[in-house]
C-alpha cells in the first residue's frame, strides 16, 4: 500500500519508520496529521499565520520525540493535538484579547448571495466561538468541527470523557445563546 493511502491506524508505524530514517514516512505522517492540526489551531487562534507556526512547532516536537516513542502510547495525532492545544493556550494567554476573525476564501461554485451568506455564517460562528470560555471552545472545535470522538478529546485535553461531554454540551448551549438573535439575519429558517 502506498504511504499516501495509510490510515490513522498506521501512525505509530510511520513514526517508527521516520525514526529509522524513512523520510517518505515523515511526509505521509505529515500529510495525515498537519492539515487537521492547522484547522484546529486556526479555529482556536483565529489567525492562520499563528496557526501555521503552531502546526510547525507541534510537528517538529513530534519529530524530536520519534526515536523515543513508546509503542502502545497515544496515537501520534492525539499527541500532536495535545501539543498544539497547549501551544494555542500559551499564545491565547499571552495575547489576552479577543480572537481575530479568520477570513474564508469564497466558494466560486455558489451564487454571490450564497457566498455572502456562507461568509456571514462563518464569521458569526468564529465570533461566537471566540466568546466561549477557552476550554469549551476547545472541546466544541475538536468535537464538532474536527470530528474527534470524546475519548480522543479527553486524551488531548487530559480530562475524563464525562468532563469532555459536559464541556461540549455547555459550549453548544452557549453558542446557541450567542447565535440566537442572528438566525434570521443569517438566512436560517426555523425548520432548518
Amino acid at each position: 500500500m502506498p504511504l499516501e493511502e495509510r490510515s490513522d491506524m498506521d501512525q505509530a508505524a510511520l513514526l517508527a519508520r521516520f525514526a529509522a530514517g524513512d523520510r517518505r514516512a515523515a511526509e505521509a505522517l505529515t500529510d495525515l496529521i498537519a492539515p487537521r492540526i492547522l484547522r484546529f489551531a486556526a479555529r482556536m487562534l483565529g489567525d492562520r499565520a499563528e496557526a501555521e507556526d503552531v502546526t510547525q512547532e507541534a510537528m517538529l516536537r513530534l519529530w524530536r520525540v520519534a526515536p523515543d516513542w513508546q509503542d502502545g502510547a497515544a496515537q501520534p495525532a492525539t499527541w500532536v493535538y495535545r501539543v498544539a492545544s497547549n501551544l494555542c493556550t500559551d499564545r491565547l494567554r499571552r495575547r489576552r484579547k479577543t480572537l481575530d476573525e479568520m477570513p474564508d476564501l469564497p466558494d466560486m461554485s455558489l451564487s454571490q448571495h450564497a457566498q455572502m451568506m456562507q461568509a456571514a455564517r462563518a464569521q458569526a460562528l468564529e465570533a461566537a466561538l471566540a466568546r466561549l470560555p477557552e476550554r469549551q471552545r476547545q472541546a466544541v472545535i475538536l468535537r464538532h468541527l474536527e470530528g474527534l470522538s470524546n475519548p480522543e478529546i479527553a486524551a488531548i485535553m487530559m480530562l475524563g470523557v464525562e468532563a469532555v461531554e459536559s464541556l461540549t454540551a455547555r459550549g453548544k448551549r452557549n453558542l446557541s445563546a450567542i447565535l440566537a438573535g442572528t438566525r434570521d439575519a443569517l438566512g436560517y429558517d426555523d425548520d432548518q
